[in-house]
């Protein structure tokens, strides 16, 4: 495992990543944490080719805005 803590953005798809933290205001935490997306969380990039970034979280398949995935900074995990 690695320590280095790095944007969302950065996973390729494939890859986990467990959310650090969040960068930005008690708006963008609150919904995002409403989404299955906070601190603790493990997140799986699914695609980042174009337009809005898919992850999955939780289970659940959710697309973001390329500059909120820049907000959410991950741990990243070993590829399973």
């Amino acid at each position: 495992m690695s320590s280095t803590i790095v944007p969302l953005i950065t996973l390729n798809p494939g890859e986990e990543g467990e959310i650090a933290y969040i960068h930005g205001g008690w708006g963008i935490i609150r919904r995002l944490a409403e989404l299955g997306i906070y601190p603790g969380a493990i997140v799986r990039m699914e695609n980042k080719s174009w337009g809005p970034v898919v992850i999955s979280a939780s289970g659940v398949r959710i697309a973001i805005g390329r500059g909120m995935a820049r907000r959410i900074f991950v741990k990243p995990l070993r590829s399973r």
